[in-house]
């Protein structure tokens, strides 16, 4: 009990340094987004599933290659649609320090009235001549670049539930969270914390790698995100570009913009990982 006490009161004083610094970075999930029957965003060529699953076995084979300590988990490796709550389960049962969805951003469809001739109506007793209209539906943005998601307040309650589920994952002592114990609700509050600081370091640091290489920087942004919200570490979503863009969509379909967008994340994690275990 005094042991309990005593982290209690540092979790209070100090929020984040149980898990702040110094852990080691030991698996990382990376989750393709959609996948199967749900496609994701559509370009004028391709899906926003085939994208996200080329990207994310990219940087998984660079992991291997470059950061052989940590382990990469896939939440799918094949053209297949795991369920949001399959994605959490896979980062959970994992134990896993990262949750990485990767994903392709688009813009609403847009439409311009075109003038197609006139019809000749009657108007109170008169002929007059009527305009007929076609409304031309768009998709094409010149919108392009990079933003980060980090999770929105309003599911803070999942992740507070995740972390209460998996709390020996998370504490690594067992029975540290009891939840007979009222001080348990405050300590997962100061883990969720830490995990929102923890995400927010992470995504700056890729949308950094993203910004020297030239793309846009949108910045890190928080949304209410459910694949973010059911798993109990830190974790955020990527969005590497607006496949509504002509120019951005060839870019994400080739071999060499993969690899940029492949090397941008890794980087991220790498400048992640040495800045938490120091």
């Amino acid at each position: 009990m005094r042991i309990r006490s005593i982290l209690l009161i540092l979790l209070l004083s100090t929020p984040y340094l149980l898990i702040a610094k110094g852990k080691k970075l030991n698996k990382v999930v990376i989750d393709a987004g959609h996948g199967g029957t749900d496609g994701g965003a559509r370009g004028a060529f391709s899906s926003e599933k085939d994208i996200t699953l080329a990207v994310t076995k990219k940087v998984g084979r660079i992991m291997a290659d470059s950061m052989k300590q940590v382990e990469v988990i896939y939440t799918r490796t094949i053209d297949d649609y795991p369920s949001l709550q399959s994605r959490h389960e896979i980062a959970n049962k994992a134990n896993a320090d990262l949750f990485i969805a990767v994903h392709v951003n688009s813009t609403p469809f847009t439409y311009t009235k075109v003038l197609e001739g006139y019809k000749t109506v009657k108007r109170r007793g008169k002929k007059v001549k009527q305009p007929i209209y076609r409304l031309i539906k768009h998709h094409e943005t010149k919108r392009a670049g990079v933003e980060t998601y980090v999770l929105g307040l309003r599911r803070n309650y999942q992740k507070e539930n995740a972390i209460g589920e998996y709390s020996e994952n998370v504490t690594n002592e067992p029975g540290l969270l009891n939840e007979d114990d009222p001080q348990t609700a405050i300590i997962i509050s100061q883990y969720s914390q830490a995990f929102l600081s923890k995400s927010i370091s992470l995504g700056s640091k890729i949308q950094e790698q993203f910004a020297a290489q030239g793309r846009p920087d949108l910045g890190v942004k928080q949304m209410n995100l459910e694949v973010l919200a059911g798993s109990a570490m830190p974790g955020v979503l990527v969005e590497i570009g607006f496949i509504t863009n002509v120019e951005e969509e060839r870019y994400l379909n080739s071999d060499s913009g993969q690899m940029e967008v492949a090397m941008a994340i890794y980087k991220g994690i790498k400048a992640y990982k040495a800045d938490m275990e120091k």
